[in-house]
Order: structure tokens, then C-alpha cells, then sequence
């Protein structure tokens, strides 16, 4: 399979806005246009690396297994699935495909979604890092 991808680093909450305290709303609101302006209909990918407090590993797998639930469920999104790290189990990485921005969208409004930060902010140890890809074009040969 053959993917165009172009990788665009957005600095946004993972799940919040009380994820990412250094996000102001002017901040978010504006990054979150300039992707949207800059993205045509096209395919999206999220991955979410986070790093979890290891007396929580736990708690965060049974949050996260709600979040996993319901956004597999979205009309637009073709997977969501969170993979923890064989070698330091305090290592999680959520890898989501989307039909389209408009999908995503749909997804960061969720009421789920939004509940979800809140629920992180005990259970990881740093800021999660993130990349939303846009791809351009796939091939299945």
C-alpha cells in the first residue's frame, strides 16, 4: 500500500483543555482553524503516544476502554485502537483512522471525548505527544 502522507504537527490538548494547561482557548481555537482551513476532504490519522504513571496503568486501561468503545462506533472513524508498549508497560500509543477532518471534528466534540481529559490528568506523566496525518492517497495493490 502506497500512502502520501503529510505529517502535521498540531499542538492541541489530547483530550482537553485541561490536558494541555499551556493551550488557551485563542491558541486551540486558532490551530484547530488553521488545520481545518488547510485540509480538504481527505483521510485523517491521530497518533497519541503518552507516557502513564506506573501505579496507574491500570486506571488508565479501564478509562481508555470506553473511549476505545464508543469512537469505534462513530460513523466516520475506520478504527480506533490504543497499544501499550511490550517493553515499558507505561507506554501507550492510541493510532485512530477517520474518514475525513469532518469526522475528527465530530469525534474532538464528543461528550466522551471530552469527559476523557479530565479522567487522564491523575493517570499521565507528562503531556502526550501527537500527530495528526493527513493522507492524500491510498493504493491497495
Amino acid at each position: 500500500m502506497k500512502a502520501k502522507l503529510l505529517i502535521l504537527s498540531f499542538c492541541l490538548c489530547l483530550i482537553s483543555s485541561g490536558y494541555a494547561n499551556s493551550q488557551t482557548p485563542e491558541t486551540s481555537k486558532s490551530s484547530a482553524s488553521a488545520m481545518k482551513a488547510s485540509v480538504p476532504d481527505k483521510g485523517m490519522m491521530i497518533v497519541a503516544k503518552l507516557s502513564v504513571k506506573p501505579e496507574k496503568v491500570k486506571s488508565f486501561i479501564e478509562a481508555a476502554k470506553e473511549m476505545i468503545q464508543k469512537s469505534n462506533k462513530e460513523p466516520g472513524c475506520k478504527s480506533y485502537q490504543l497499544y501499550q508498549d511490550p517493553y515499558d508497560n507505561n507506554k501507550f500509543v492510541f493510532v485512530e483512522e477517520y474518514k475525513n477532518q469532518a469526522a475528527v471534528d465530530a469525534h474532538f466534540a464528543s461528550d466522551y471525548f471530552k469527559a476523557f481529559g479530565p479522567k487522564m490528568n491523575d493517570l499521565v506523566a507528562e503531556p502526550g505527544k501527537i500527530k495528526i496525518i493527513t493522507v492524500d492517497k491510498e493504493e491497495i495493490k
